[in-house]
């Protein structure tokens, strides 16, 4: 009897498949594919490090400036809330910006046109002979701010496979507070010219790296270019294989092309979700978390500390960058909403003891000073001088540290519980057509 053909072999052709790659090939496999996505993604985060840095900036620059002798730059209270605030106006402005040059110039070069206001603002403020350069350079680097917070999210996501999107994710986030602990660690080794100065190089590393860096391959495809979509998701992939994935997204671009219409938008299903993400980011920024991180040293300047106010702040910087760390581990270990009320009940206990303290608290004996750990003699007496400790001086930076780490978690759980409310109205919209 003849074999059948299946068992059959021969040097060009053979039935039964080889063996499947171990775990540690198809990870290394993995890491190969996914090395281009890691190199586009820093080069684009570096820019959310150039917003937390130049988010706090202030933080160490006004109690300098307070104390300078030049009348150009010596700064009174209101001058310095000026400073510290008017990045929030830059900010605003870079973010509905980025709502037209998103779709007009693309996310890659939204980003790296981020750095030229971002370049001049620095520079004004380190060359800085008047308060008009100061509050000018503030708000150049604010409109950066404003707009690399809208655009490198977008295209983070747009560029990352669905293996490690959810990582990616996360390190916009991440690079933000890492730039705001580097600049409080700066900020006790640097006068404050010089950390504007220091403030230009991730910018300009930034442009350097995405120099090289393909567009995202949906903005592409959504201008009808699709062969350099092709090419661009080709390189990010390391992998000539991408017809399947470059299919589906061509899919997803086709439907999100459709118009909502107002009889859609009026849908609870649809608004409610909206409505929940605003009303959520305004209640968090109303806790005062972003003046509280502009004006942290001159917080603890006003009021008894343990440790000088520089370390207080590059102290909350260290936990801050360690929340964030801990938040994105925690994220699936509880409910969203359990989440959000436990962190929400925490920030308001603490934010509570830090104003009673500022408040009721003892008072530095002079500025820029530790007290409660030296007792000044009084009179030519030859007693040394007794050193004590007062433990009362720990509640601000403890209080301090604990809104930070809670404020940073409840922004995390409402996304992914935004998604969840999102991902229920686009199934019943499916069920519905």
């Amino acid at each position: 009897m003849q074999e059948p053909l299946l068992r059959d072999e021969g040097l060009d052709y053979d039935t039964f498949p080889e063996a499947s790659a171990s775990p540690r090939e198809r990870a290394r496999a993995g890491a190969l594919q996914n090395r281009r996505v890691f190199l586009a993604t820093f080069a684009a985060v570096l820019g959310n490090f150039s917003f937390g840095y130049a988010l706090v900036y202030t933080s160490p620059v006004i109690p300098a400036l307070k104390l300078s002798s030049d009348p150009a730059l010596h700064l009174n209270k209101i001058q310095a809330s000026w400073f510290g605030s008017v990045f929030t106006l830059g900010a605003a402005a870079g973010g509905l910006s980025a709502m037209v040059l998103n779709d007009l110039l693309g996310r890659k070069l939204s980003i790296m046109f981020s750095a030229v206001p971002s370049v001049i603002g620095y520079a004004l403020m380190a060359g800085a002979h008047g308060l008009w350069m100061l509050l000018l350079g503030r708000m150049l680097t604010g409109f950066a701010g404003g707009l690399t917070a809208a655009c490198i999210p977008v295209y983070v996501s747009e560029i990352a496979p669905p293996g490690v999107r959810g990582a990616l994710g996360a390190t916009p986030q991440l690079m933000a507070v890492f730039g705001s602990l580097s600049l409080y660690a700066l900020g006790l080794l640097l006068p404050w010219r010089w950390l504007a100065v220091a403030g230009e190089g991730p910018v300009l590393i930034m442009i350097l790296l995405l120099s090289f860096m393909p567009n995202s391959p949906r903005f592409l495809l959504s201008k009808g270019r699709d062969e350099e979509a092709l090419q661009a998701l080709t390189w990010l992939r390391a992998d000539s294989e991408v017809h399947w994935e470059f299919e589906q997204i061509q899919d997803n671009v086709r439907k999100q092309s459709s118009q909502v219409s107002w009889a859609e938008a009026r849908d609870p299903r649809v608004y409610r979700p909206i409505l929940i993400a605003v009303l959520m980011r305004f209640l968090q920024q109303l806790t005062g978390i972003t003046p509280i991180l502009v004006y942290l040293q001159t917080i603890f300047d006003s009021m008894s500390v343990a440790l000088p106010s520089q370390q207080d702040a590059a102290i909350v910087g260290a936990v801050r960058l360690v929340s964030v760390l801990i938040a994105a581990v925690t994220m699936d270990l509880a409910g969203r909403k359990v989440l959000l009320y436990v962190s929400a009940s925490i920030m308001l206990v603490a934010n509570l003891t830090l104003g009673l303290y500022i408040q009721f608290g003892p008072r530095p004996l002079t500025p820029n000073s530790t007290v409660g750990l030296e007792i000044m003699t009084l009179g030519n007496t030859e007693q040394p001088p007794t050193t004590s400790f007062d433990y009362l001086t720990l509640i601000p930076l403890l209080a301090t540290m604990l809104f930070i780490m809670e404020c940073l978690r409840p922004p995390g759980a409402f996304l992914l519980l935004l998604g969840h409310l999102l991902a229920q109205s686009a199934l019943h919209r499916l069920l519905c057509a």
